[in-house]
């Protein structure tokens, strides 16, 4: 996985793990374009993850990424 996306989960994580999830949610419209149920998708995913980590949330925006 590129540091790109490395970057931007780091981004995502931190507003997850802030709870802001508007916030969230506009960052993933701005970035990816992502439609908005696939943006709950994401943020559903990261809020399950047992540890919100980079590494992690790069690679679900990455499975999604491919999806749509």
């Amino acid at each position: 996985m590129g540091s790109l996306w490395r970057h931007q989960a780091e981004h995502l994580a931190h507003m997850i793990i802030e709870k802001d999830e508007l916030k969230a949610h506009l960052y993933l419209e701005q970035l990816m374009l992502f439609p908005v149920d696939i943006q709950d998708k994401i943020i559903e995913d990261i809020s399950k993850l047992p540890r919100c980590n980079s590494e992690d949330v790069a690679e679900i925006i990455s499975f999604y990424t491919s999806r749509v």
